[in-house]
Parts: C-alpha cells; sequence; structure tokens
C-alpha cells in the first residue's frame, strides 16, 4: 500500500517488511534504512547509494549522510525522517539524525548490483 506526499509523489507506506534483527547494531541499522524506498525508482535508498556515511558510534544518536538522486527533490525532508523513523527501530538504537549532502553527487554507479539487476541496468 501506498499514500501520497504533500508533494504528490507516492511513498510505500512504512515499514515496507520489517527485517530479521541480527544483533548487531551497525547490520540491523543498514537493514533497517533498507525498508525505505525512493518515491519515484522502486529500489530501497541503501541499495541506491544515496546513504554515504552511517555512524553508529553513539547509538542515542546514530549519524547519517544522505543525498538524494536529484538536488531538487521535491520529498528531500520526508525522506530524511522516513530513514531517521526507520533506523530508530533497529535493536539498540534510540536516535537517529540524516544529514542532506551533495558532495559526492550522486550517479547510478553508486547503486549496489541488487538495485541495478532490479532495474533491469546488469
Amino acid at each position: 500500500m501506498s499514500h501520497e506526499s504533500e508533494s504528490g509523489l507516492a511513498f510505500r507506506d512504512e515499514p515496507v517488511e520489517m527485517p530479521e534483527w541480527t544483533g548487531d547494531l551497525e547490520t540491523d541499522v543498514i537493514n533497517a534504512i533498507r525498508t525505505v524506498f525512493d518515491p519515484e525508482i522502486p529500489v530501497n535508498v541503501y541499495d541506491l547509494g544515496l546513504i554515504y556515511r552511517v555512524d553508529i558510534a553513539n547509538p542515542a544518536l546514530i549519524d547519517i549522510d544522505m543525498t538524494l538522486t536529484a538536488p531538487g527533490c521535491p520529498v528531500a525532508g520526508e525522506m530524511l525522517r522516513r530513514v531517521e523513523k526507520a533506523v530508530v527501530l533497529a535493536p539498540g538504537a534510540t536516535g537517529a539524525k540524516v544529514h542532506l549532502v551533495f558532495d559526492p553527487p550522486w550517479d547510478p554507479n553508486k547503486m549496489s548490483d541488487e538495485a541495478k539487476l532490479e532495474l533491469g541496468m546488469l
């Protein structure tokens, strides 16, 4: 099921599917991030290569650098909030802050092989 954001773009309702938790904070945070999908591309933001950095040094405030496929994305704020909400679902994570960055700029080479395969690019 999906719903429309204020910009009119549809988002999948969250969570898409809860991941199996491993007990490893970094793995669980990444698995949680993988429940957040780009509204225009049917691939999660992690496998799209939009997550540049995940710092789990402080589980009370996991620090994430994220970019967008295009700087003018009309749902940038909502994307950041969705990632933050997903991260705090991971066992052991109690807070998250996502920073929007554009350096280096995103390009399709940042996608995982799984994302490329799903989009027919392999």
